[in-house]
């Protein structure tokens, strides 16, 4: 490393400088020297919070500098990670260099020299030449005039950058360079250049040499947070090699392992830190003790008109456990396909409550998934003495009177609808389980404000068909635990996916008219139900226009009338029954 040589070097200069003034000096009598600290301002032993100022070269101003990047210790330097790394690995010779590469070559400086161009001769150019035994190639640094006293004639250097061509000669403009002495390992060149967030005043140079330095003196402070077993078991390299290759990889397979060895470092602090607090948080709140053996349950599973999968039952008995213990409250995502049967594991973990003389909820996004919950729970309680209200935005001013005040009394058992459910004026003092389905479609503050509904602290049990990334990350980070419907009833059918590119409309909707013709039906849902100003998408009004005027080949009945959120319940159902 260049500083590391040029403060050698200053060093045994003093020291020389030293001994002839000691020689000098010897025949007369020296003052007692004086103590320029106490031993409690001294510094103390080197270790990970040391600020940078313990690094050589960093003065105060280069501290500011590096502050503005957030890195004021070692720990900082350490963990102040590139965000990509500049592939010079490749060393060749000159004759080897080729147009656009980006390549390493190692030669001598045959010359090199500083000019002045441009208007008013202001701009400093540094141009060499750098050979090889296989031939010459030309290399210019702009503004950067030091570089002809620092690289004199004669100097061995590596140059690593991208190849250009000036005037039909190969060139390297502005790359990076480093002088080569003996065995000395490269920071700058034929390597992995890592590339790092940089700042007013502090060049990527200037902080790889930094960095250089900090992991010669901080690495071997670094402790090893995993036991052995544990690396083995995941294929994880130590925590010290994954620091190092982090910032200057061997080569990519080594990147790849260190960044795959910090992400685990990361997530794991990130789960025990939610787990941690999770901890505390269920400390902090009781939950409903509700017992999963009761007549309303088991009449409802003996009068099912099937049979409850493996899946099912795995499920139901995850549910049942956590109501069971009541402390700390279910927090849990019941996932699974469509068709799959989470509405009947839903069902029996609310008939266990209901049967303990609580209050149950499902809350949905929209009115007509509230309206087929209603009918689905209606269907499945037969003829059971309970009561299931449907409150949604449509619903009349004197059955919602009636349902509310019902709600509020604690006699209506279960209460299925849209966001209706968290108004103003709807209380469900007893709640003890409140079931949200479509979860990713209501934000953290909805799922609150349903649960404030009751004056208990209710379980709550989320359903999603499509569970998004928001939804796993929630799981992933301990805020969910999670049961998965994985497979589908008997006689089910196989719900396929197919994604078909915009240019291949046509032959998608010439599928959809064949089955139609074959006396079955197609759902086209768009995003919009107007056109919009603001948002890029389809709307369903002018694609049942367009479908209308023939995008779809002519069928016996032509396209139905349109069902959407503004539809009424009455012209909804009959689109979606009629053939």
């Amino acid at each position: 490393m260049l500083e590391g040589n040029d403060a050698t070097a200053s060093t045994q200069s003093r020291d020389s400088q030293t001994e002839k003034t000691g020689k000098a000096n010897a025949t007369r009598p020296r003052k007692p020297s004086r103590q320029r600290s106490t031993p409690e301002s001294e510094p103390g032993p080197l270790n990970l919070e040391s600020p940078v100022t313990a690094l050589q070269r960093v003065d105060s101003k280069r501290a500011v500098q590096l502050g503005r990047l957030e890195v004021t210790t070692l720990r900082d330097l350490l963990y102040f990670f590139p965000r990509r790394h500049l592939d010079y690995s490749a060393v060749v010779k000159v004759a080897e260099l080729q147009y656009g590469q980006e390549r390493t070559v190692e030669g001598n400086i045959l010359e090199i020299r500083e000019e002045r161009r441009g208007r008013n001769r202001q701009l400093r150019i540094t141009e060499a030449q750098l050979a090889d035994e296989t031939g010459s190639v030309k290399v210019s640094w702009f503004g950067q005039g030091y570089l002809a006293r620092t690289l004199p004639a004669g100097t061995r250097v590596a140059i690593s950058g991208k190849v250009g061509d000036f005037n039909g000669r190969l060139v390297f403009e502005s790359p990076e360079y480093e002088v080569l002495r003996g065995s000395q390992s490269s920071i700058h060149t034929g390597r992995l250049l890592p590339v790092y967030p940089l700042t007013q005043g502090l060049t990527g140079r200037t902080l790889r040499n930094l960095t250089w330095q900090t992991l010669q003196m901080g690495l071997p402070l670094v402790s090893e947070s995993l036991p052995e077993s544990v690396r083995k078991r995941r294929s994880l390299i130590p925590s010290r090699e994954a620091i190092k290759q982090a910032h200057f990889p061997d080569g990519q397979a080594n990147r790849d392992q260190a960044r795959r060895r910090l992400a685990f470092d990361e997530l794991l602090t990130l789960q025990l830190s939610v787990l941690s607090r999770r901890q505390k948080k269920n400390q902090l709140m009781g939950g409903v003790t509700i017992a999963g053996d009761s007549e309303l349950v088991e009449g409802l599973i003996s009068n099912l008109p099937f049979e409850l999968t493996g899946a099912q039952r795995r499920s139901i008995d995850e549910i049942l456990a956590d109501l069971c213990q009541g402390t700390p409250p279910m927090n849990r995502l019941l996932q699974g396909e469509v068709g799959s049967g989470k509405t009947v594991v839903v069902l029996i973990a609310l008939l266990a409550a209901i049967a303990r003389g609580y209050q149950g909820s499902i809350m949905v996004p929209t009115e007509v998934l509230a309206e087929q919950h209603f009918q689905t729970v209606a269907r499945l309680l037969g003829g059971m003495p309970l009561t299931v209200g449907l409150l949604t935005g449509s619903t009349r001013a004197r059955p919602r009177r009636r349902l509310t005040g019902m709600a509020s009394e604690g006699t209506l058992d279960l209460l299925i609808g849209t966001h209706a459910l968290i108004q103003e004026g709807v209380e469900i003092p007893r709640l003890a389980l409140a079931v949200m389905d479509e979860q990713h479609r209501f934000g953290v503050m909805q799922r609150s404000a349903l649960r404030q509904k009751s004056d208990e602290n209710p379980h709550t049990l989320v359903m999603s068909a499509t569970p998004i990334p928001r939804t796993l990350q929630l799981t992933f980070y301990g805020d969910l635990d999670i049961s998965t419907i994985d497979e589908l009833p008997p006689g089910r059918q196989e719900i396929l996916t197919r994604y078909v590119e915009p240019d291949r409309r046509e032959a998608a909707y010439g599928f959809i008219s064949r089955e139609i013709q074959a006396g079955r039906q197609a759902f086209i849902v768009c995003p919009l139900i107007e056109e919009s100003e603001v948002i890029e998408a389809k709307a369903a009004t002018d694609e049942h226009q367009r479908l209308s005027r023939g995008g779809v080949p002519r069928t016996e009945t032509g396209p139905s009338p349109r069902p959407h959120g503004l539809s009424g319940e009455r012209q909804g159902d009959a689109a979606f029954s009629r053939r």
